[in-house]
């Protein structure tokens, strides 16, 4: 009786893990259940963080923007105001990693999707900033509006993307009107952490005013914990422009979380070794991350790499390589050298939805897991090396993220599990397909596939002898057909239509370069 109660128990958290809302909440949280891995030593960490911090005091990084380079000169920087380059000395860094947070509440408009962003935590982001889309319907086409709101609706659609990203550029949406759209598109889709870019003071303030007017928050409530995240990319080598910078200003003083990321290319915009580059990275981020701590003491900030390799032939960027894994390895490295939470990618340089879409994606997916990346972007649907946003790619991908998610999920091995009855009570040369262990489980026991077909070949061709992606198409097409915004989202366009009219009437807010 006691074996059988746990049974039950056992079946019933199972089913449990969605909820009658239709929430995975074995997918909406999740830690890395596998230990960081090591491509370089514990010495060869410490001479790369030393490296990088030689850079910073040595040679320095050149700041474009006036406010950054006065905040780094008040905090102990050297600045020759004619070129634009700061020297930091390694005792500002080492103040700004004593003050960073090493674990940030990422709040969310559902309670139950909001995060716990520190080392060991396992999120994941969708392919971001893609100025075109694909699928199989309607072709390759340029980034609107209309693929801008499919994707945050796939986005909002699968418990394993935790957190919201600009997958498609809404390119028919003026610059000046874009974040009122884009903003919108959140906040009356979806209900996980929201993106914002840094595109400019203004842009970033009404960004931020448009997610307070939404939830009702005063500045406390807004302070309360991280609503809104950006990504901070510096122009590899040694480069801070205008609005990076006004970005990390922006976001430490609203009390907002900067990821700050290189994207360095090895052989390109960084040396061509592995080690070399990282050596880059890591001074790059190590300089962002110095200049918010230097803004708000404490400021919410994550350090971040995007490494990988060009094909030397062509010079066109490569993803899921031998040296991209090794680099995202390497990063979880540096990343808990300094004690940081951090940020990792995928990629694809694939042009379609094909088996080297897959695998580069893949590898690449895996470098970030065993780098024990806090947050996974660009981990669905990505193409062309970000150039296009696949429909059917990203459902692809979804199927490896919940292969992920479901690994990390632990697996019971206590008695009932084990199941020795069972094997006692199939003789040699049986099957266990009718005892009593798997009659009780077998309709919980195993992953069901989102995309995968398991059937034999004569099956398969008289089910049409679909491919993958064909299968895909079929899954975002009834994916965004059956969509509706979350409870989070009732009556939110009633909160913002007055404000935003009255800012697209006095014409907006430009970026700033």
């Amino acid at each position: 009786m006691a074996e059988s109660g746990r049974q039950g128990r056992r079946r019933q958290r199972r089913s449990e893990d969605r909820d009658v809302s239709g929430l995975n909440a074995a997918y909406m949280r999740m830690r890395n259940p596998f230990a960081p891995q090591s491509v370089y030593s514990a010495d060869e960490i410490a001479a790369i963080h030393d490296g990088a911090l030689r850079i910073l005091e040595e040679l320095g990084i050149r700041v474009l923007l006036d406010e950054a380079r006065e905040i780094l000169r008040l905090g102990g920087a050297l600045v020759d105001g004619g070129s634009g380059m700061v020297r930091i000395g390694r005792e500002m860094v080492s103040s700004a990693l004593a003050s960073a947070p090493r674990s940030i509440r990422l709040r969310a408009a559902n309670s139950d999707r909001e995060q716990d962003y520190t080392l060991g935590t396992m999120l994941f982001m969708a392919g971001a900033g893609c100025p075109n889309v694909f699928d199989r319907d309607r072709g390759r086409r340029p980034g609107d509006f209309n693929g801008y709101l499919e994707t945050l609706r796939l986005q909002q659609s699968f418990d394993v993307i935790h957190m919201h990203g600009p997958s498609v550029e809404p390119q028919d949406v003026p610059i000046n009107l874009r974040h009122y759209a884009m903003m919108r598109g959140q906040l009356e889709n979806c209900d996980k952490p929201l993106f914002v870019y840094s595109r400019g003071r203004q842009q970033v303030e009404e960004s931020f005013e448009m997610i307070r007017l939404a939830y009702g928050l005063d500045e406390a409530g807004f302070t309360d914990g991280v609503w809104a995240t950006t990504v901070i990319n510096s122009n590899s080598p040694r480069q801070l422009d205008v609005p990076m910078s006004l970005g990390i200003i922006d976001f430490a003083r609203a009390g907002q979380m900067s990821i700050i990321t290189p994207f360095c290319l090895a052989g390109a915009m960084a040396p061509i070794t592995v080690s070399g580059a990282l050596m880059l990275q890591h001074a790059e981020a190590l300089a962002g991350i110095t200049l918010a701590q230097m803004t708000r003491t404490g400021a919410p900030v994550s350090y971040g790499g995007f490494l990988s390799n060009v094909d030397m032939k062509s010079g066109s960027p490569a993803f899921g390589t031998p040296e991209h894994i090794r680099a995202s390895v390497g990063s979880g490295q540096l990343a808990r050298h300094i004690g940081l939470p951090w940020r990792s990618a995928t990629g694809a340089a694939s042009n379609c939805a094909d088996a080297q879409a897959a695998t580069e994606t893949v590898m690449a997916l895996w470098g970030a897991v065993l780098g024990g990346a806090t947050v996974t972007v660009h981990a669905a649907g990505w193409l062309e090396g970000g150039l296009t946003l696949g429909y059917e790619k990203f459902i692809l991908d979804i199927e490896a993220l919940q292969t992920v998610a479901e690994l990390s999920r632990r697996d019971p091995a206590d008695a009932a599990s084990l199941g020795f009855d069972a094997v006692a009570e199939v003789q040699p040369g049986g099957h266990f397909f009718s005892t009593a262990h798997t009659m009780e489980r077998y309709q919980t026991a195993f992953y069901k596939p989102l995309v995968a077909d398991l059937s034999n070949h004569g099956t398969w061709i008289e089910n049409g002898s679909l491919t993958a992606d064909q299968r895909a198409t079929a899954v975002w097409r009834q994916r965004l057909a059956q969509f509706s915004p979350p409870a989070a989202c009732e009556g939110m366009a009633g909160k913002l239509d007055s404000w935003v009219q009255d800012k697209i009437s006095s014409g907006g807010a430009k970026p700033e370069d």
